[in-house]
């Protein structure tokens, strides 16, 4: 249904209406029904999600089978909204929440996912009281892209600025680098620093740093090690390895495995880059990735970024404890990760520079901060 609405009136979501613009952009008396739209005992969530919005919302239930009504209420409903809003709105209103209460998703919900998220959901999802159950249905409960597009918005606040029209666009004309995309020049600036020719990306995710460095030809092999299977599928598809040439095949690999227990495939790399991946460890166990990765695997140097805890004043946006991710076991401040990683680098025999990246605010700093490690002579 989302395809059809985009694909069928894309013109009237966005807005545009060269003869009657001023009719786009005018609120009309509208009415919407929806036939048969999963809901399985969620009507109270129904009217949660829509009266906000400024709908009147009428609910038709039906029983399973008339011939047997102790099955219970049928698992669909029939949806009437009426509203006096701009036609884009409902488009988009619909476009986004609909699909918040399909439970079978059938296709592989990405960072792309969440991009057409915020683009549709931009004006009014930042303040809907229910923002976290519309991001965790619409994004399959997937929690790192549901806590990727909380933090978007809250970068995106902190700036005062609208949301590009594709968050997955690194650039754009009135914008700078978003700060993921500037996390990941940096990493790959260290990485082109120090003069590594092997890297393995430990928490590898999607394979956004790995694509930086299968571009650039200093780096001949390449590995990324992740816990997920599912990330590590699509990044073998970002990559395209299933329809490369053997070349490429030899010169990249991906595997599946934990930070905290020691295994043979991690050693034998110039650099290991750990990436916003090291907050997401419970404490107890951050003895057991230090000697995971400073002691049995080993690199000739370490690129690792991590929150700065300081910074999250700007985001009006946030999880539990005051924490970017729901994800986040623990988030450092400043102070906290240069004592945890001169004391890290010290005992494994390593020396560390620190460094910001992004913005930096007067008083919290930049909101990433990244240490590489170097082993001594």
């Amino acid at each position: 249904m989302s395809t059809a609405i985009s694909k069928v009136f894309g013109t009237a979501m966005s807005g545009r209406a060269d003869a009657h613009q001023a009719l786009a952009d005018s609120p009309l008396d509208l009415t919407a029904v929806v036939t048969m739209l999963p809901c399985r005992g969620e009507q109270a969530k129904l009217r949660g999600v829509f009266e906000p919005l400024g709908y009147d919302v009428g609910i038709e239930t039906f029983v399973s089978d008339e011939h047997f009504p102790n099955w219970g209420d049928s698992g669909y409903v029939n949806l009437t909204l009426h509203g006096n809003v701009r036609l884009r709105d409902l488009l988009r209103h619909l476009y986004v929440l609909i699909p918040v209460f399909d439970r079978q998703k059938h296709y592989w919900i990405g960072e792309d996912e969440v991009a057409k998220l915020l683009r549709h959901s931009e004006d009014w999802l930042p303040d809907h009281p229910e923002r976290d159950y519309i991001a965790r249905r619409y994004l399959g409960r997937r929690r790192r892209l549901v806590s990727l597009a909380f933090q978007r918005l809250a970068e995106d606040a902190a700036d005062g600025e609208a949301l590009p029209d594709d968050l997955d666009t690194a650039q754009t004309p009135d914008r700078g680098p978003d700060l993921n995309t500037r996390r990941l020049n940096a990493v790959f600036g260290a990485l082109k620093e120090c003069g590594a020719q092997s890297v393995i990306d430990l928490g590898c995710g999607e394979g956004n740093l790995l694509r930086l460095l299968v571009a650039d030809r200093q780096f001949s092999r390449i590995a990324g090690m992740d816990v997920s299977h599912a990330a590590l599928r699509w990044a073998a598809e970002r990559l395209h390895l299933d329809d490369a040439g053997e070349h490429l095949r030899d010169r990249v690999s991906l595997f599946q495995g934990s930070l905290t227990y020691a295994d043979g495939r991690l050693a034998g790399y110039d650099a290991a880059c750990v990436v916003e991946v090291i907050e997401h460890l419970d404490a107890s166990r951050l003895a057991a990735f230090q000697h995971v990765l400073f002691e049995s695997a080993r690199p000739r140097v370490i690129v690792l970024t991590t929150p700065n805890k300081e910074y999250n004043a700007n985001y009006p946006l946030l999880y539990a404890d005051g924490l970017r991710h729901a994800d986040h076991r623990f988030e450092w401040t400043r102070a906290q990760f240069r004592d945890w990683a001169e004391k890290t680098a010290g005992e494994f025999g390593y020396s560390v520079r620190i460094s910001e990246i992004g913005d930096a605010d007067e008083c919290y700093g930049a909101p990433t901060q990244m240490g590489v490690f170097t082993l001594c002579e």
